[in-house]
This record gives C-alpha cells, sequence and structure tokens, in this order.
C-alpha cells in the first residue's frame, strides 16, 4: 500500500501516513494548527478540507508574517 509522503519544515522531516487522508486529520494527528500553516500538496495550495490521496507528496510549511508594509 502506498501512503502519503509529507515533508515537514522547521524542523525539516519527511514522514508517511496512510491514505487518504483530510487536511485537517492530518494536521491533527501531526500536531499542527490549520492557521498557522500552508499546505501544499502535489505542487498545489489545498484548503482544510481537502482530501489528499495515497501516493501524493505533500509538504506543510509555517505560516511567516512580515513586517507592516509601506506607508
Amino acid at each position: 500500500m502506498e501512503g502519503v509522503k509529507v515533508l515537514l519544515r522547521n524542523p525539516r522531516r519527511e514522514v508517511e501516513v496512510e491514505g487518504p487522508v483530510r487536511v485537517v486529520s492530518l494536521l491533527g494527528r501531526l500536531g499542527y494548527r490549520r492557521e498557522a500553516v500552508l499546505v501544499i500538496v502535489d505542487g498545489a495550495l489545498v484548503t482544510g478540507d481537502a482530501t489528499i490521496k495515497e501516493g501524493s507528496q505533500v509538504e506543510i510549511r509555517p505560516v511567516i508574517s512580515g513586517g507592516a508594509g509601506p506607508r
């Protein structure tokens, strides 16, 4: 059975989980809050209600906010 490969940042590591799995469920298993990360599946940004199919490559990146913009 082929799983879902998940690349995590900060610290960088890779894990494999059983699929298919919903984004919110995956984030809960890994201890992430949905609003604190971006989830990219096979190169495309996805929403929390998306389902990730087996064989997919997922990257979870922390949301980084910058300072105040130009005035």
